[in-house]
């Protein structure tokens, strides 16, 4: 997968970061798409944009389970 579809799924996350349901789709989207060392990628840029959010990580750790859920760190 070329890297300006990586950087560009980053910008789409970033900007429907104001709605968890829209966010957790988005980012289930991104990482079902990913190849797997782009996966681990998705899951270090992930770690840093919900410490920065972190109401974001609390609303997302209460939402049912999807195939990335190790993605999402422990609140």
């Amino acid at each position: 997968m070329p890297r300006a579809f990586y950087n560009y799924t980053l910008t789409i996350l970033e900007k429907v970061s104001f709605n968890p349901q829209l966010f957790k789709k988005e980012l289930e989207k991104a990482y079902q798409s990913f190849l797997p060392h782009e996966r681990l990628e998705l899951k270090l840029w992930l770690k840093k944009f919900l410490i920065k959010h972190p109401q974001l990580a609390k609303e997302l750790s209460q939402m049912d389970k999807f195939q990335g859920q190790d993605l999402l760190p422990s609140v």
